[in-house]
């Protein structure tokens, strides 16, 4: 069938006219972002305590009560903004692209730069660019992104195909009819999002905050039975218990993922690494296992044919020839490329019809009449085209082991193989042994025979077995497996899914239509250079450069987040913890709540403050995978909570001794909070002892900034009570005394623990 497209005149006319072929994004509205987050559960029950307060006439707190809502949900926007930001710059760089005619060439271009009247080539794997209008064949398309429905759809010739659905089956060329706006979908496929099932970190948080909520809920009781046999208000306490659940509920959770993940997908982004799910940076951290593609990853993906073996009585040339008509011309493979490369001399394509190949018959197929006969030759998998005994008894069969097979038949008898070879990257065999080296297992997937993918694995540094793809779901121990031979495309998500079973946190990279199910499933599926459309939609992170040199990088942003993010879980364990504790053996002992409202809104603030720069920190490199283990973070928390807690203890004893008035007393509790979280920060970021490792400037900034606060308030007795400098030296040295032997339990802790932990 022969086409004609658009001249480039005509196209750039058409563009100018109906602009890209895209719709604009919403902008992220700042205020809407603000009203949203103060109309969720963890504001509902502020405004409840705003409410009560008021009717009590209590102003001032009732005005700090709206300072903490505002706080926030003033940061929650900004954040989301940021990251917001950053993923819009992501989706800019991760355009689709088209195979158009513009005058009587076929090229590649930005699906942004389609028009109606364009012809486009689609391919089994697309997503499609363009509200079209198929020209020469049928499709199956899969349209659940625009109908909801996720049964495969079967397109015949003049059937519309719609924007941003995939092509399940088939090869067709097809005409541009709307793009934009005015395309069914509204707008063509956007790669990067922000919507992720939850990782490993979230889950484990979650667990964590039921945790505190339950403490919370039980301590709730007790205050309010012990406040109903003495007689007291119920109603009054109400404002108290309502800031301890908000001291509970993460408010700077979802804006401290953020900071962590935006900077490290920043500093990706200028290494050419793309992110398009920040869940993909902080699994990164916890990888142990990493599933590579030999083809177009570890190898160059120039695959060349090294042998031809004619296995008829036809002449090589016919041979040859009738090859060279299965081969795709329109978007060729690797080794369509290959297979022309080396009968270019074999005549024109001639074909009457053909089906491009189908990874799930594992063969291309064309009709070719000859003066002969009408011949069907088909282009693929030896396995698949040839029955294994015939394989394993003919007498070419040692000649197999020198590469990857590709049988071609006529009429289902084997009339010819090519011997494919795909030499290693340059840098494969570097970049695979500093991944080793941060503790991460190498395995190779590659569909060749065993003994090609042991040669392979020997050039680039994997050391171990090379297992059949049938063998892998009886084995339990991986730790000799270099790679896996014989891997059919189905094969890769059972895999992914096998190891995650086993307990392994997968990363795998890919490039083909039939990798995007693992890379998907994965932790960290990564989509390499020049991979599919689908492959890329499905993947969380986009190598830009080839082959597996900056992988590493993704493998040090996990790590800083981990670091990062085990500093802002610890702390909001031990300090929660220390506070509800130290706040209901208060009132159960002293018959008052220790800490005034506005102190404790001022304590809430000023620690999130902190948390929300600690994305920022300086962190050490670790070089083996980090695991999310709640008993141990229990542990580390657990001593910073009964040390921090015995000692408030102590401090409210001796100040009730002290005859301070009930306002000094709280304000004196609400300078030890604040200086004790400050340390508690500085503990936790490092295994060694807190002043071995200096914070970032930002960090810096901000606990100077929280000490600098609260040294103002406490003495000039704004919003709280005001107290003496000498009161507040006293605190300040009983907070360092303590912190030291606090962090000397702590390194004496890390030292003794399993380093596997």
């Amino acid at each position: 069938m022969t086409l004609k497209g658009l001249t480039d005149e005509q196209a750039e006319l058409r563009l100018k006219k109906d602009g890209p072929n895209e719709v604009a994004s919403h902008d992220f509205n700042f205020g809407k972002s603000v009203l949203s987050r103060l109309w969720e559960p963890s504001a509902w029950i502020l405004e409840v305590a705003l409410i009560i307060e008021i009717v009590l006439g209590k102003t001032i707190q009732a005005g700090f009560i709206v300072l903490m809502l505002l706080f926030a949900a003033i940061n929650g926007a900004v954040q989301e903004g940021r990251a917001s930001r950053v993923l819009g710059k992501l989706s800019k760089q991760l355009s689709l692209t088209s195979r158009v005619i513009r005058s009587d060439k076929w090229i590649s271009i930005p699906s942004r730069a389609l028009v109606v009247g364009d012809i486009i080539d689609l391919h089994r794997g697309n997503l499609i660019p363009a509200d079209a209008q198929l020209l020469d064949s049928g499709l199956e398309v899969d349209e659940s992104s625009i109908t909801g429905e996720s049964t495969a759809v079967t397109k015949s010739v003049k059937d519309n195909v719609y924007a941003g659905t995939e092509i399940l089956k088939g090869n067709s060329m097809a005409e541009v009819i709307a793009t934009g706006a005015r395309s069914r979908s509204g707008k063509t496929v956007n790669l990067a999002t922000t919507s992720s099932a939850p990782g490993h970190l979230q889950q484990l948080l979650s667990r964590i905050i039921g945790y505190l909520a339950i403490l919370d809920t039980v301590l709730a009781v007790v205050i309010l039975i012990t406040s109903f046999i003495r007689g007291e208000s119920s109603l009054s306490m109400v404002p108290f218990l309502g800031m301890l659940f908000i001291a509970t509920i993460p408010i700077a959770m979802p804006s401290s993922f953020s900071v962590a993940n935006a900077v490290e997908a920043r500093v990706l982004s200028d290494e050419d690494i793309l992110v398009s799910n920040l869940t993909g940076i902080q699994e990164a951290g916890n990888l142990n296992i990493l599933l590579v593609d030999k083809t177009g990853t570890i190898t160059e993906n120039q695959t060349k044919v090294v042998s031809f073996l004619n296995t008829s009585q036809l002449s090589d040339y016919d041979v040859l020839y009738l090859a060279r008509q299965a081969t795709d011309y329109h978007q060729p493979s690797v080794v369509d490329t290959a297979v022309q490369s080396y009968t270019e001399k074999m005549g024109q394509y001639n074909a009457l019809d053909f089906k491009p190949f189908d990874p799930s018959l594992g063969y291309s197929e064309a009709i070719v009449n000859t003066s002969q006969k009408s011949h069907v030759i088909r282009l693929g998998s030896l396995k698949r085209l040839v029955d294994a005994d015939t394989i394993e008894s003919a007498k070419w069969r040692k000649q197999l082991n020198t590469g990857r097979s590709l049988a071609v038949t006529d009429d289902d008898e084997l009339i010819g193989i090519f011997i494919l070879r795909d030499a290693p990257r340059n840098d494969s065999r570097a970049s695979i042994l500093e991944i080793q080296r941060r503790g991460v297992r190498v395995m190779m997937l590659t569909g060749d025979n065993a003994v090609t993918a042991q040669q392979v694995a020997r050039e680039v540094g994997l050391k171990g077995d090379i297992i059949a793809s049938e063998d892998f779901q009886k084995m339990t121990d991986f730790s000799k497996v270099a790679g896996i031979a014989g891997v059919l495309p189905e094969d890769k998500l059972a895999i992914v899914e096998k190891l995650q079973v086993d307990g392994y946190v997968v990363g795998m990279t890919g490039d083909g239509i039939n990798d995007a199910p693992a890379l998907k499933r994965a932790e960290v599926g990564v989509a390499v250079a020049n991979a599919a459309d689908l492959a890329k939609k499905s993947a969380k992170i986009i190598l830009m450069k080839t082959g597996l040199s900056s992988f590493p990088q993704i493998l040090d942003s996990g790590h800083r987040v981990y670091q990062r993010m085990m500093t802002w879980t610890i702390t909001k364990l031990a300090r929660t913890a220390e506070l509800t504790l130290m706040l209901t053996f208060g009132y159960l002992v002293f018959k008052q709540i220790p800490l005034s409202l506005n102190a404790m809104v001022l304590v809430a603030i000023l620690n999130d403050l902190v948390t929300l720069v600690l994305g920022t920190d300086n962190t050490t490199i670790s070089y083996k995978p980090e695991q999310w283990n709640f008993r141990r973070l229990s542990s580390i928390a657990g001593i910073l909570t009964v040390g921090w807690t015995v000692t408030g203890i102590a401090m409210l004893t001796w100040l009730h001794q002290s005859e301070l008035a009930a306002g000094q007393i709280s304000s004196a509790m609400y300078v030890f909070l604040i200086a004790s979280a400050m340390l508690t920060i500085l503990m936790t970021r490092t295994k060694s002892f807190f002043w071995s490792s200096r914070p970032s400037k930002w960090v810096v900034t901000a606990i100077a900034l929280n000490l600098f606060l609260t040294l103002v308030l406490s003495v000039f007795g704004l919003g709280i009570a005001a107290i003496s400098i000498r009161l507040i030296i006293k605190l300040i040295i009983l907070v360092l005394v303590v912190g030291v032997l606090l962090d000397c339990a702590l390194v004496w802790f890390y030292s003794k623990r399993n380093p596997r932990e």
